[in-house]
């Protein structure tokens, strides 16, 4: 198994802080979802330009909609087809378009 890069300690400490920021970031852009505030329609789009949002995994974002459970989320993907792994900039057009449809019902 390969070894993490070796780091000086401020280094690591640059890296852990930018780890935080970018789950927080996420963590509040679910929170968006989950509260209505945001739509998909809007996350796919700002996912284009924004990387932190666009490295989200699709099924985690799925998950944060109001109404969509883990099992309909898994559903909601298999129907679709999106891999579990797949993240939001990974979409195709057409699965963003499949996504955004079946989300509408």
């Amino acid at each position: 198994m390969p070894q993490p890069p070796a780091l000086t300690p401020e280094q690591r400490q640059a890296a852990l802080e930018k780890a935080a920021k970018v789950r927080r970031e996420r963590a509040e852009v679910k929170e968006k979802l989950k509260l209505g505030n945001m739509t998909l329609p809007e996350l796919l789009k700002r996912a284009e330009k924004d990387e932190t949002i666009g490295k989200m995994k699709v099924l985690s974002v799925l998950e944060s909609l109001p109404g969509l459970g883990k099992v309909k989320a898994r559903r909601l993907m298999e129907t679709v087809g999106i891999s579990e792994s797949r993240r939001l900039q990974g979409l195709g057009a057409k699965q963003r378009v499949d996504l955004l449809k079946e989300t509408t019902r």
